[in-house]
């Protein structure tokens, strides 16, 4: 019995291995594991979002170059666009994980998720990891996650892990809610404009492309707003702008068909040129480049 336990957890830990090494959309433990994939014992780039659940024991781990310890009964919130690292684990550890990608599910969430963005907004690039009391939900859906099949040949079960995915953003999104209630964290009516600026931008970002807009909409003076966004994001409104450009353009290279001009178009470029002008300084890459690439 207790070999074939070890066969089983040796298996999970190469799939989740393999998982992390393709950059799937969703890569699980499919239960407890005792031991990291060799992927994380590196520095990884975590392009989704992702969280630990420590089960046994401790672990270190590092998210930017700044070093965290996490403990039994507490999870590790990993922020996206960030690069985690494992140091070292005790003896005993056991954990379960679960990171996956908000690409395939973000036109499903639309603009409704705002709790991660506050937490972003307010602790940008900060690793958060603490008891939750939801430890257990957390590994019923890394357990849930484990139940699908690597490739897709029912459109159903694509369409049923989708809103899986979407229950759990969820579930985070309210965690992270009682998070910034027990803190006492308020939120004032400079991160108030910001958020709607936020909204504006995922409304209007597709067309609408100049400061002066987004501070006539919330009826404040560009300069007034830029100043603000600098402060609360450390990015100019510009910059947040041209951020919701880019990765509408690289969710449509990488999830349609549409050809280069046609994405041109719909994010209302003059024309070819211009757009792949933009892409290129935002990237470093050309459309054409990039879509090869991926």
């Amino acid at each position: 019995m207790t070999a074939m336990m070890n066969d089983s957890h040796d298996e999970r830990l190469n799939l989740l291995q393999q998982a992390l090494n393709d950059d799937e959309d969703v890569c699980g433990s499919d239960g407890t594991l005792c031991r990291f994939p060799e992927m994380l014992l590196s520095p990884y780039w975590m392009p989704g979002v992702g969280f630990v659940v420590c089960e046994k024991g401790c672990f270190y781990f590092s998210v930017n170059g700044h070093s965290f310890v996490a403990k039994a009964g507490e999870t590790v919130f990993i922020p996206s666009h960030s690069t985690f690292q494992i140091i070292k684990w005790s003896e005993g550890f056991a954990y379960q994980l679960l990171f996956y990608h908000i690409a395939p599910i973000r036109e499903m969430l639309g603009s409704s998720v705002l709790a991660m963005q506050i937490r972003n907004t307010l602790s940008p690039g900060i690793c958060d990891v603490w008891a939750t009391g939801e430890e257990q939900t957390l590994c019923h859906y890394v357990k849930l996650m484990g139940c699908y099949p690597k490739q897709f040949h029912n459109a159903y079960e694509d369409h049923e892990q989708k809103l899986l995915l979407m229950a759990l953003t969820y579930k985070l999104c309210a965690i992270f809610s009682r998070r910034l209630a027990q803190s006492e964290v308020e939120i004032g009516h400079r991160q108030e404009i910001f958020f709607h600026l936020l909204q504006l931008v995922r409304q209007y970002y597709g067309s609408e492309r100049s400061v002066s807009f987004y501070a006539d909409k919330l009826c404040l003076s560009p300069k007034y707003l830029s100043s603000l966004t600098k402060e609360i994001a450390g990015k100019t409104v510009q910059e947040i702008i041209f951020q919701a450009v880019v990765k509408r353009s690289i969710f449509l290279m990488k999830n349609s068909n549409k050809t280069i001009q046609q994405i041109a178009d719909e994010l209302n470029f003059p024309n070819l040129s211009a757009f792949g002008t933009f892409f290129k300084k935002q990237t470093g890459f050309s459309p054409r480049n990039y879509r090869t690439k991926e």
